[in-house]
């Protein structure tokens, strides 16, 4: 079977799931072909794994102070450009496009009768999961930004639906952790960030952030330009992580047992439902600005405890190449089986199923039906 994994590279989640995916499939022997757009090439980093890989400039948004510009993200967007590039990339050969929310390859599939197999976060928004902030507009994004054949969700409840674990790193042997705070605020002013760390001096933070270029210390802050390596370390022994509303990075802390603090993304309905949904189930805490008192609070607070999610990538990887031979409902169903959250979660859990048989999971966040 000859795959395209069309990857969008606007964050660094949908990267972090392709080299899993990439791990997965080199394991079992496995070329596939990769693909991303949604930053300038020269912007990608640590991508080894992905070999020979290709890139267009796709589609993106544009953040300005913790929000959404939606004026300069749609004026700096080009469909003209985009749709040039769909009729441009040639998949004669392909068996299978695998996408993760990556338009070109998505429509160039489409356009070409190529069979493609969406894999991603955002595909478990196709199905009833608590929503929060959603608009119209939201829900046509979802639905024809990256268009699939069929679609395996990923998020951190499957919610009766087909959506499968999340994809992250298989945990290592435990790490002594060192009483630090992990922050990873890349959507807000650095010194904006930084003015709120500084106001905690007895706490040690490590802050990540694309602006940086050099590492350097301010007061109780270690300012860290973006390092993969670096990260995972500082999050392997961390206490807690600080961070946005997306739907990696709050995976990986899970699957270590990190407290999760985390302010979503404001006109980014996926990042406030991502935020909503951890909250909900008492997995995260949550704060819609830089807020002092929100973080005082979380830092008095204990880790609601650890979730160890399934290597997801290599089951995926397995199933796609053994041809499929169990349904997507059923390969869920393996997946979530052997899962065990803590208690105060699962108590939650029963809620959420006795409310998808009922009145519908969309309640739950936005209290409408």
């Amino acid at each position: 079977m000859k795959i395209l994994y069309g990857v969008q590279g606007t964050g660094n989640g949908h990267i972090s799931r392709a080299r899993e995916m990439a791990r997965a499939f080199t394991q079992l022997g496995v070329s596939v072909d990769f693909h991303f757009s949604g930053r300038s090439a020269d912007h990608y980093f640590d991508m080894d794994c992905f070999g020979d890989y290709r890139t267009s400039t796709g589609l993106t948004f544009v953040t300005e102070q913790g929000k959404v510009n939606q004026w300069k993200t749609f004026r700096e967007n080009s469909l003209r450009d985009v749709w040039r590039e769909v009729k441009a990339l040639d998949l004669g050969g392909y068996d299978l496009v695998l996408n993760d929310f990556e338009p070109v390859s998505a429509w160039a599939a489409r356009r070409q009768g190529v069979r493609s197999l969406g894999l991603s976060h955002q595909s478990a928004f196709l199905f009833d999961v608590p929503k929060s902030g959603e608009g119209w507009l939201d829900r046509k994004l979802i639905r024809y930004f990256a268009p699939t054949d069929q679609q395996l969700g990923l998020h951190w409840y499957h919610f009766g639906a087909p959506i499968l674990p999340p994809i992250v790193p298989q945990p290592q042997a435990p790490q002594k952790t060192d009483g630090s705070v992990l922050v990873y605020l890349p959507f807000e002013e650095l010194q904006q960030v930084l003015a709120l760390l500084n106001r905690f001096s007895e706490v040690s933070f490590y802050c990540y952030h694309p602006s940086v270029k050099t590492d350097y210390q301010q007061e109780n802050v270690n300012v860290r330009a973006l390092s993969r390596t670096g990260f995972h370390q500082r999050l392997a022994m961390c206490d807690g992580v600080i961070a946005n509303g997306g739907f990696e990075l709050p995976s990986e802390a899970i699957a270590l047992g990190k407290k999760l603090l985390l302010k979503p993304l404001q006109g980014q309905y996926e990042q406030m439902s991502n935020v909503a949904t951890l909250e909900l189930m008492g997995l995260a805490a949550c704060m819609h600005a830089l807020d002092t008192a929100a973080l005082r609070n979380w830092l008095a607070s204990h880790s609601p405890g650890q979730v160890v999610w399934p290597d997801v990538a290599m089951a995926v990887a397995e199933w796609l190449l053994a041809g499929e031979p169990q349904s997507p409902e059923a390969l869920c169903q393996s997946l979530w089986a052997p899962i065990s959250f803590p208690e105060p979660v699962l108590e939650t859990i029963r809620d959420l199923d006795m409310n998808a048989s009922t009145s519908g999971l969309k309640s739950l966040i936005t209290g409408t039906y």
